[in-house]
């Protein structure tokens, strides 16, 4: 067996660390600067004379708050296996943010956050994140599916509904089939040892951070002059949010998912495409490039030690 020298792994480690954060900031300016849907005197223009220093605070809070409590849904599920601070909760999240960033669909995360913990750990750590990010991919298909239906889009909501009920009698059915040592009865097993008071605050905390994101779309279109009864509105960011989860995308790429989807529903109601766009770009600023922005000096700070291997 090679060993590396204590010196070369830490140079090693602190090249990937270096690669990750760059390779972060190098899309967020690619996609920012390519862009070329983004009129930025106009929306300069637009910002001044539509927002306040207390208009960009309140903004902000939202931000802070969606982080907060995905923070705190990570905190709460790793409880299954040791408990954590605030403090180390948030390193764990931001940090495995920004290595996600330019991976499909986030994937780096898992990663990510794994490499916080013992090696023994690893797929308890990558279990409890997919515990993490599955609760809020239901809560998201759930408004999704109730926003749908509330804007009109029936057949859409019911081919949905269809899948889901078609899903299930199949997870059923096929419970017992094992592939590779993994079956859905096993999962089920394995949602079972954590204990369910994890598993109420999980939801609970999903469905404040889903409020928040969907609320703080909401006020954005608000400030651009964007005027629509809330329940329209509302249920069209629930169904944009919901079909954009859907398709397979980087989570540099996000805005532009989301903001293809939310053009299409919002173009119906005569919303100027370019507000579509700003409003997605700001969305993907503020719930993604600033979290980075943050977790790049985790990242940075980050020390792979036998306590974490």
């Amino acid at each position: 067996m090679i060993t590396i020298p204590h010196k070369a792994k830490q140079f090693l480690v602190f090249t990937i660390k270096l690669l990750i954060v760059i390779g972060a900031f190098y899309f967020i300016y690619d996609q920012i600067a390519g862009n070329s849907k983004l009129e930025w005197s106009k929306f300069q223009t637009l910002v001044l004379e539509k927002t306040s220093i207390t208009t960009i605070i309140f903004i902000l809070l939202f931000s802070v708050a969606n982080r907060y409590f995905e923070i705190l849904k990570w905190q709460n599920l790793v409880s299954f296996i040791k408990p954590i601070s605030v403090g180390e909760a948030s390193k764990q999240v931001l940090g495995a943010l920004t290595a996600g960033i330019f991976t499909p669909n986030g994937l780096g995360e898992y990663a990510g956050k794994a490499m916080f913990f013992k090696k023994e750990q690893t797929k308890k750590v990558v279990f409890l994140n997919l515990i993490c990010n599955g609760i809020q991919m239901i809560l998201t298909i759930i408004f999704g599916t109730i926003g749908l239906i509330l804007i009109g889009y029936w057949k859409w909501a019911l081919a949905i509904i269809g899948i889901a009920i078609l899903l299930f009698f199949a997870s059923i059915l096929s419970k017992n089939i094992t592939i590779k040592g993994y079956s859905i009865q096993k999962l089920l097993h394995k949602i079972n040892e954590i204990p369910k008071k994890i598993h109420r605050k999980n939801i609970l905390l999903g469905v404040c951070r889903y409020l928040v994101f969907s609320h703080q779309y909401y006020v954005l279109f608000l400030v651009f002059d964007v005027d629509l009864p809330y329940l329209t509105l509302i249920s069209s960011i629930a169904a944009v949010y919901f079909l954009a989860s859907s398709l397979p995308s980087f989570q540099f790429l996000d805005f532009a998912v989301k903001g293809s989807v939310a053009m299409f529903f919002f173009g119906k109601y005569g919303v100027n495409e370019w507000i579509v766009i700003f409003i997605s770009t700001l969305m993907w600023f503020l719930n993604v490039v600033l979290p980075v922005v943050i977790g790049s000096y985790y990242v940075m700070r980050f020390k792979l030690n036998t306590s974490n291997r």
